[in-house]
């Protein structure tokens, strides 16, 4: 009776410790998961004012409305976008363009990775003619796999005077 006892003790300490680690394993997989889950969003915003250079340039943005995570990087008033780890990135933007005059009115977008033109990110706009309309927004999204140490910037492509009022640029990383 005495040793079915202490047996019988020695099973319930064991199944305590067992569910004891089940439980202290599940909490350590949950924060880690947690933490593999954090969002790497950037979102950087142009507006009048930031860039005053006409025709092609690439876009300064001097305002960073959402940095979460540790994957992208801006420093306000650079027109680079830091990409500080490897993985697939989700890209769009908004690049708002303006000419003074009317008339001809054409201007293009497109992504520069380390400052060489992504041509399969080539942005066209429609050519304006005679109209009154003297402004237009080009947007697109794109998905690029990137390398840390890439640098990513958004150009206005334009032979015209054309000068870009406002812009906006959101980046996700989605994967590795």
């Amino acid at each position: 009776m005495c040793c079915e006892y202490n047996f019988i003790n020695i099973i319930k300490g064991i199944i305590v410790f067992v569910i004891l680690l089940l439980i202290i394993s599940l909490v350590v997989l949950v924060i880690y998961q947690n933490n593999q889950n954090t969002p790497n969003i950037l979102v950087a915003v142009a507006v009048n004012g930031d860039n005053t250079t006409l025709g092609t340039t690439t876009i300064r943005f001097s305002r960073n409305n959402i940095v979460e995570g540790n994957a992208l990087s801006h420093e306000e008033g650079s027109d680079e976008i830091n990409i500080n780890e490897n993985g697939i990135y989700q890209v769009s933007y908004q690049l708002y363009g303006f000419q003074e005059s009317t008339g001809t009115f054409n201007f293009n977008a497109i992504l520069l990775l380390n400052n060489q033109a992504l041509q399969d990110t080539f942005n066209e706009s429609p050519v304006i003619r005679n109209s009154s309309s003297n402004r237009m927004t080009l947007t697109s999204t794109v998905i690029l796999r990137l390398q840390a140490g890439d640098i990513l910037k958004l150009s206005g492509v334009s032979i015209e005077d054309i000068s870009y009022q406002n812009a906006r640029i959101d980046i996700e990383k989605i994967g590795n």
